[in-house]
């Protein structure tokens, strides 16, 4: 098999997600990493990226750089990971995109409703895959409890509940602490601080185990730490195309939770339910039967869930092989084989609206107000 070419701006030395996107890329051979920009500072991002293997002419020192520099080239890589600060994905993922390379963004894929659409567009004219790092809904079991759902196994979704809430930001007196006081400054972060950190990957996850857009929604916030501009906890109801009602908790003061990302889904005949910290179970009832714990790797499981499984049963694959499976996708969408579980840039542009209309919602009281974006509606 040859490898395609893969290069990455941000996710240098001390990065939280860089480690799990170069596992990732390279878990399944599929890539080969041979660019790259990894940080701000010039000479640094040069220097670590020559300690990881990358040639000297490739570790460029700015993402402007390395467009420039791999445009030209016959070997140029074949797919670009963004993962350098958020309000930098819409300038670097456009013009990648606009020169023909494909794109994977750390989510949230723009900072405005906006540029989302835009970059939906751009994907659109230049025929690239703009894809966005939604890569808990890549772990095999999820991929289950999909295709459970979708094959009516459940019947008709009546109920998503769903929560990531974690309680790692609940030290006031760690407020201040740089690498988290950034996430609560609108000049940082944006309009909105935890919904748009975690709760739009629960949100990411709804639609997609229920196979199913959020139509309407209404939210209601809470900065807990007086010093912060934005939310550290949120709670947010929605209504789905399909009429599915929905719960969202999300939160970074729930103390005593260490990652808490879970999902439940009811239907009229059956619930399911999957955690990221038990990431290998789908737990399943039907209705008047015996709950049943559903393994990764037993036999009779959906073929997307045995596609993305590479250890045998009863041992765990966590969190950079869940990235491994959206690479495992992008590479066979690259190849001509796409992949339908992969999140696009579609994703993207409607997760930035429900951030900003969630924000509305929350200034307004909880009024109920149209989650979707301008050219979805």
């Amino acid at each position: 098999m040859t490898k395609l070419n893969w290069g990455m701006i941000g996710g240098g030395e001390g990065s939280q997600i860089g480690p799990a996107h170069r596992l990732g890329a390279q878990a399944d051979g599929r890539f080969a990493f041979v660019a790259g920009a990894l940080d701000h500072r010039a000479e640094e991002g040069r220097a670590y990226a020559q300690r990881l293997g990358i040639e000297a002419g490739r570790a460029y020192g700015d993402w402007k750089e390395m467009l420039e520099g791999e445009r030209g080239r016959a070997d140029r890589i074949d797919l670009v990971t963004v993962a350098t600060p958020n309000a930098t994905h819409f300038e670097i993922t456009k013009s990648f995109l606009e020169a023909g390379f494909n794109v994977l963004c750390e989510k949230p894929m723009t900072m405005t409703v906006e540029e989302g659409e835009d970059i939906v567009r751009v994907a659109e004219k230049t025929g690239r895959i703009c894809a966005v790092n939604y890569c808990y809904s890549a772990y095999p079991m999820v991929r289950q409890a999909r295709a459970m759902v979708r094959n009516g196994e459940i019947g008709k979704v009546r109920l998503v509940v769903t929560n990531f809430s974690h309680g790692h930001h609940g030290d006031a007196t760690d407020a201040d602490n740089p690498r988290v006081r950034w996430r609560y400054d609108p000049r940082m972060a944006g309009v909105s601080g935890q919904f748009a950190d975690c709760g739009i990957h629960a949100l990411h996850m709804a639609s997609f185990v229920c196979d199913d857009e959020v139509e309407t929604l209404s939210a209601d916030f809470a900065s807990t730490i007086a010093s912060r501009e934005l939310e550290d906890d949120a709670m947010v109801n929605f209504r789905m195309a399909g009429g599915t009602v929905g719960r969202l908790w999300t939160s970074s003061v729930a103390i005593g939770r260490q990652h808490g990302f879970d999902i439940q889904i009811f239907g009229e005949t059956g619930g399911l339910r999957w955690a990221s910290e038990q990431p290998n179970q789908l737990i399943y009832t039907p209705v008047g039967g015996r709950t049943q714990i559903i393994e990764k790797g037993e036999g009779g499981l959906c073929e997307e869930a045995t596609r993305l499984s590479r250890v045998s049963i009863a041992h765990p694959e966590g969190f950079p092989l869940a990235v491994a499976n959206i690479y495992c996708d992008l590479a066979d969408a690259i190849s001509g084989a796409a992949r339908d579980g992969l999140p696009g840039a579609e994703a993207g542009v409607r997760s930035m609206a429900a951030v900003h209309t969630a924000v509305a919602s929350a200034r307004q009281n909880g009024a109920w107000m149209d989650a979707r974006p301008p050219m979805f509606r």
